[in-house]
């Protein structure tokens, strides 16, 4: 037994170091939780515990090249649990304790979200930040002081003159994660690591360059002031400049908070940060005193784990994916892995040179990521092991000859690759596009191998009789097939802009360019100059688009489509626009919304003269937020944005 016990402190430690000293964990939290319960499960039954064993310690040991910071209050680790039988056994033994003791205050919970970065611990003194360390062993960190000073939203200096230590999360962002691995030659793994390794970077250069930031949850050490309960602590901490943990919840059960947790345990995909988890607290001072601590957690608070978004795994092989526009994108297909409560088997990569930058290999292990319910992405490599890559010579569907045109392949065949083909029918005939109803990728396949529709214009030729000859496809689904099709040749020239496939032309330049141009045919005869002239249109737009109306093929599908009969209709004029009730509003819709779709509340503010865009700046004048909005409210509130509900909004737009 003694054996076993040494065997997994070894592995834990190996992980632990890893973890905390070089922040290249080669495990995930739920193997090393699993490998952690078994070894605490093993010191209760045997009454052995090690001197090397992790459960003695709270983190790890600061690294060669910091400075040594001994913090004033302690940092502590916290308990956790995974069911709400834990958390109702937990809130007894609290109540227990409390009750015992005469003259405290009713028992009263906060929620709050665990942040998933790395511990930053900030000292004040005489109103100046002279000092932050991460948590090392809890008792001793390293001095990062010129790492925590590139994080913007930290006051350097602060109302309070008197000495205070707090404690908080240092998070990359994940919008800031997303740019930064656009660009990077070196892709990041992960924003938990990314976060970790900037902080802990010995170039605050590094650090900077992440664009990082803070959230403050506890002033583990304070002189000069007396505070009573949490809330009192938080808008102190507000006072003082310092930002706090989003969305703090206060309920009178702990079985409650917990309810509420699984609740937010969904909506956090809308969040700019990682979260793996959430934190029940205890609120007032003088009951966390009396409920006190064991040697690594007060028992006064508890960590709620999330299901991981990440996991390590392998992949098994890559298989070549064409696009409508003959791109080749390869698809990893991995060992298969719970993540989110979700069996992962496949994962994204976007290019030859994204394989070669994150080191992936047939064979090795990755690091995935799952978000906003999006097929995984691959991070990194965990390790060096397996076969190369190779991209295809030729493609993997027709066998045409593969060309490079920047960073992507693409399969040479436009006239008959039917990968290229399908999807291009498919976009046609999509949401946002000429909106056919009924008209999913598996009936596209249907029309192309059996009735031989290979282009947009032939499925303006079909008739009932054709597809009454089709499994599937009786009289009633014949009819309102046919008068789908045929009705969606009434459409917006801005609609047909984006159906056809224009390289570069997404629903906004659509409906620029149909605004400005009063039939397709007036566009497709104007020059790059000309387009270039146009506001938000470059040169690279400019050029996708009169390359399009030259390429004679693509000339000779429009024409047919337009002698089918479609009739796109010319876009409101910019001066009628400026008429609008909306004119001059740049509005974000967030959240949930009940009474429309997203893209239906931007269409509709559009026609009214607004500007709609994803993400709230200064420029915004107005956020609609649905249920659960995340950090775009957040944003909104901090700038100030005027924010209606979604009902206001539509009560607003109803009463002109």
């Amino acid at each position: 037994m003694e054996q076993r016990l040494q065997s997994i402190v070894d592995q834990l430690n190996e992980y632990a170091e890893q973890y905390y000293r070089y922040d290249n964990p080669t495990v995930t939290d739920g193997e090393y939780d699993a490998l952690f319960d078994e070894l605490l499960a093993l010191e209760k039954q045997t009454g052995i515990i090690l001197p090397d064993s992790p459960t003695r310690r709270v983190g790890g040991t600061p690294i060669q090249g910091f400075s040594q910071h001994a913090h004033l209050g302690r940092l502590w680790s916290l308990d956790k649990c995974r069911s709400k039988e834990e958390v109702v056994a937990w809130e007894q033994r609290i109540q227990k304790l409390h009750d015992a003791e005469a003259g405290l205050p009713p028992l009263r919970y906060a929620l709050e979200y665990k942040i998933d970065g790395l511990t930053i611990n900030l000292t004040y003194q005489n109103g100046r930040l002279v000092q932050a360390a991460t948590r090392g062993n809890g008792v001793v960190g390293e001095g990062i002081l010129a790492q925590v000073q590139t994080i913007r939203s930290i006051p350097l200096t602060i109302p309070f003159d008197g000495t205070m230590e707090v404690q908080g999360e240092g998070f990359m962002p994940l919008s800031s994660f997303d740019a930064y691995n656009k660009t990077a030659e070196e892709p990041l793994k992960n924003a938990r690591n990314a976060a970790a390794g900037a902080l802990r970077n010995l170039d605050p250069a590094v650090t900077a360059a992440r664009k990082l930031d803070a959230f403050f949850y506890n002033i583990g050490y304070i002189e000069g002031k007396e505070l009573s309960s949490l809330p009192e602590m938080l808008a102190f901490l507000q006072e003082n400049g310092l930002q706090i943990s989003p969305k703090v919840q206060y309920f009178d059960s702990a079985v409650e908070a917990y309810d509420q947790a699984m609740k937010m345990a969904q909506s956090r995909k809308m969040e700019d940060f990682l979260t793996d988890g959430m934190v029940i607290k205890v609120c007032d001072f003088a009951t966390r005193q009396v409920l006190g601590q064991t040697e690594r957690f007060p028992r006064w608070a508890m960590a709620i784990k999330f299901e991981a978004e990440e996991a390590i795994t392998t992949v098994q092989a890559v298989q070549w994916q064409v696009g409508r526009t003959g791109k080749l994108t390869p698809l990893a297909l991995l060992e298969p892995v719970e993540i989110c409560g979700a069996t992962v088997k496949r994962a994204t990569l976007n290019n030859v040179g994204d394989i070669q930058r994150k080191h992936v290999k047939i064979g090795g292990r990755v690091w995935i990521r799952r978000s906003n319910d999006v097929i995984p992405e691959i991070m990194g490599s965990v390790d060096d092991n397996g076969q190369e890559i190779l991209p295809p010579e030729h493609c993997p569907f027709c066998g045409a000859e593969v060309v490079e045109k920047g960073a992507h392949l693409f399969c040479s065949n436009t006239v008959d690759c039917k990968p290229q083909l399908l999807a291009a029918l498919a976009h046609f005939a999509s949401k946002g596009c000429m909106d056919i109803q009924g008209l999913n990728e598996k009936t596209l396949e249907t029309f192309m191998d059996q009735l031989g529709v290979r282009y947009p214009a032939d499925l303006y030729r079909l008739t009932e009789s054709q597809l009454l000859g089709l499994e599937g496809f009786k009289e009633k689904r014949a009819q309102n097939t046919v008068r789908a099709i045929q009705e969606s040749k009434d459409c917006r020239l801005s609609q047909l802009l984006v159906a056809i496939g224009i390289p570069n032309v997404g629903k906004k330049t659509a409906k620029d360019l149909a605004a400005l141009y009063p039939t397709i045919e007036a566009l497709a005869d104007a020059s790059a100059e000309e387009l270039e002239a146009i506001y938000d249109i470059g040169s690279i737009v400019a050029r996708s688009i009169v390359d399009y109306f030259a390429d004679n093929k693509k000339r000779h599908q429009l024409e047919d489509l337009l002698a089918c009969g479609v009739v796109p209709r010319g876009e409101m004029k910019k001066d009628d626009e400026s008429q609008g009730l909306l004119s001059g509003e740049t509005i974000v819709f967030t959240g949930s919304l009940s009474q429309m779709t997203r893209n239906q509340a931007k269409e509709q503010a559009e026609a009214l003269g607004a500007v709609t865009t994803d993400s709230v700046s200064k420029k915004t004048t107005l956020v609609v937020a649905g249920e659960n909005a995340g950090s775009k409210l957040t944003k909104a509130q901090t700038l100030g944005i005027r924010i209606l509900t979604e009902q206001a909004y539509l009560d607003m737009i109803s009463q002109h």
